[in-house]
């Protein structure tokens, strides 16, 4: 199921890539800008994530992960990082510049996860990859925290503290599976915990707004899927638990 969520997400970021006929933020910045100034680079873009999705959610792909993980990753060195460093206009101590980079890293991690889970030894730069933006989200909890708050359900209350109090379990999951501390359960509890927001956050805005940004709030709303797919594939397949020395 894991790998599922995993691969229909790709295929729902392709999809939405030939709707919009331009590339989503978190595959490619707005550097450099002659790959947006074409209409066939993101088609051609969306059509190769249809078919690895597909392959990764219904195939025993192991090669297509290898081969998206590091897609995603020569992205990130090669547009991502330049642009955030010296092209874009924001400042790199601002957190906000870091999230499409953080989201495509945990893509790349994502597929790295999968490729491991074909093969039954983890590769653990992808569980690494995918940890960095659960802690990138976390500390987004304590640094905007009337935004996040306003998110939380009236029905649920206490807004400010859901948001510390998640901010906090994000972060510390993250820590605790980079490094290897009862990862196990901290990843069946994360992915808990992704799926509770998917049920409570995304899948309620992308009802009540599904042609915004041409379905944007929906491929968001599939995207927190695929994060609790990679959180639970991280949980199957990595083994006994590990608990720190001390």
């Amino acid at each position: 199921m894991g790998r599922l969520f995993y691969g229909f997400s790709i295929v729902a970021i392709g999809i939405h890539q030939i709707i919009m006929k331009d590339f989503r933020p978190e595959i490619l910045p707005p550097f450099p800008g002659l790959a947006h100034s074409h209409i066939l680079f993101p088609v051609l873009t969306g059509i190769v994530l249809v078919i690895a999705g597909i392959l990764i959610a219904g195939f025993s792909s192991k090669k297509v992960c290898l081969f998206l993980g590091f897609l995603f990753l020569a992205l990130i060195v090669t547009c991502h990082l330049p642009y955030i460093l010296f092209v874009g206009p924001g400042k790199v101590t601002n957190l906000v510049v870091w999230f499409a980079a953080g989201e495509a890293l945990a893509y790349s991690g994502g597929a790295f996860v999968m490729a491991g889970s074909f093969s039954g030894k983890p590769i653990p730069v992808g569980r690494i990859f995918f940890s960095l933006l659960i802690i990138l989200f976390g500390c987004s909890h304590f640094v905007f925290p009337a935004d996040v708050s306003a998110m939380v359900p009236k029905w649920l209350g206490a807004p400010i503290f859901w948001t510390y109090f998640v901010g906090a379990a994000l972060i510390a999951s993250g820590i605790a599976i980079i490094f290897n501390i009862w990862i196990k359960t901290t990843a069946w509890l994360l992915a808990a915990m992704l799926f509770l927001f998917f049920l409570f956050f995304h899948l309620p805005d992308a009802i009540q707004n599904p042609s915004a940004g041409y379905g944007n709030e929906i491929v968001r709303a599939i995207i927190c899927l695929q994060f609790c797919g990679t959180a639970m594939v991280i949980a199957v397949t990595n083994g006994r638990e590990s608990k720190p020395a001390f």
